[in-house]
């Protein structure tokens, strides 16, 4: 029989098959077999392509990250820019919660290190904050990108409901919180470039934070607390 002019698949056209199966079945039940049962292939094809099945998922990885926008896709400031490329990474792994754990095995740095080195090339800031930059908004994005994907994959809410009386601090910062989930994200994101830009102009890289204690911010909470608690009694 002779052989197609053309090959049946390629290495993105397996890599879109296996998301599509970890959509389907989740990332314990993917198999190379069910790769090629929806490539219309025989299993072995796939070697042709890939080593082995971590390879191919490592390729699912690569994809899931393929579509991010640049850091010159806009004339926004520095932050927001990077405000946009962090909410476009997470927002990117939760339209696929079954494979966004593929994270934890093939690590960000690894498939992204021309993207990190286009963020430093763009960051302001002197090249000693730039690790510390990286560091954090890396660390932000993917980890509040594995707990929200966790918990779509499992259909459950991210934030479990809160018993107002067992809990009062905290269902209070619930019921204040403005934003949805994504926007809560980007603010998270903004507070990040906020302390950037305070520990640039103190001076401050690499010291210890105090500024809740030179803002008197607990003195003022204990008032609001007092007032609050005057106000319900009456």
């Amino acid at each position: 029989m002779a052989r197609p002019s053309t090959p049946l698949i390629s290495r993105n056209s397996a890599a879109k098959a296996a998301l599509a199966v970890i959509d389907e079945v989740g990332l314990s039940e993917f198999s190379l077999a069910r790769v090629a049962n929806r490539l219309g292939v025989r299993p072995p094809s796939l070697y042709h392509h890939f080593r082995d099945k971590d390879e191919v998922l490592e390729e699912v990885a690569r994809l899931l990250l393929l579509k991010l926008p640049g850091m010159h896709a806009n004339r926004l400031p520095y932050e927001e820019r990077m405000v946009m490329l962090c909410v476009s990474a997470r927002r990117s792994l939760l339209r696929h919660p079954k494979a966004a754990l593929l994270m934890l095995h093939f690590f960000p740095r690894t498939l992204l290190l021309e993207a990190y080195d286009e963020v430093a090339a763009d960051n302001p800031y002197p090249p000693e904050f730039h690790m510390a930059v990286l560091e954090a908004t890396e660390k932000l994005t993917f980890g509040s990108a594995l707990f929200a994907a966790a918990a779509k994959a499992r259909n459950i809410p991210s934030m479990p409901a809160v018993n107002s009386e067992q809990y009062p601090m905290l269902a209070r910062a619930i019921a204040d919180n403005p934003f949805n989930e994504e926007e809560l994200f980007a603010e998270t994101v903004r507070l990040i470039f906020a302390g950037v830009a305070a520990r640039y102009e103190q001076g401050l890289l690499g010291q210890p934070v105090a500024e809740s204690n030179r803002l008197g911010l607990r003195r003022k909470r204990r008032a609001r607390q007092t007032t609050r608690q005057a106000r319900e009694t009456e």
